[in-house]
């Protein structure tokens, strides 16, 4: 952590804040004497985390649909069309 601090020329409070956050978040795993290391990759906490994302997108579509009058079923199609053109 201090040769890491060191290197990004940052404080080594910053650095163990920020692994703390990562440590929080899933992403690393701490163990005392070992070190940090990468964490497996938790699919259910990134599904989870990717459909928020899909229903704050969905949520502002919505918003900006509605005060130009358009209707559920004229959104609805929109996005019928949009999936059906993704590969």
């Amino acid at each position: 952590m201090r040769a890491l601090a060191k290197d990004l020329r940052i404080s080594v409070i910053t650095t163990k804040r920020a692994y703390e956050e990562l440590e929080r978040l899933g992403y690393i795993i701490t163990s005392v004497g070992r070190g940090s290391f990468v964490a497996e990759t938790n699919t259910e906490l990134l599904h989870e985390e990717k459909l928020k994302i899909i229903e704050e997108y969905i949520g502002k579509a919505v918003e900006e649909a509605k005060i130009i009058g358009l209707s559920e079923e004229d959104i609805i199609e929109m996005v019928k069309l949009n999936y059906e053109n993704i590969d």
